[in-house]
């Protein structure tokens, strides 16, 4: 049974990942951080341990609980991932 699917879009676009892992005091972070055309200068942020990803600019760092909730972190931990992410967006 062939079902027919409305696409709203299939592109395919050359990136560019950087994969990082690092100690901080807080907890460990192993992360996957892909720069591509589709975010408007975002970094697509994937964390490796639990699949969690976000899409993250200058402006999502500076707004209270983004990280927090998108990784599903600890106000320490975000804060060290925060920390960490000001210097890659």
């Amino acid at each position: 049974m062939s079902q027919d699917l409305f696409y709203l879009y299939d592109d395919t676009e050359e990136t560019r990942t950087r994969f990082v892992s690092f100690m901080a005091e807080a907890t460990r972070f192993d992360l996957a951080i892909t720069t591509t055309n589709r975010f408007y200068g975002k970094k697509l942020v994937v964390n490796i341990q639990n699949g969690r990803s976000a899409i993250i600019g200058s402006d999502d760092l500076k707004e209270e609980g983004y990280l927090e909730f998108a990784f599903n972190l600890s106000e320490a931990e975000a804060e060290e991932l925060r920390s960490f992410l000001e210097s890659v967006v």
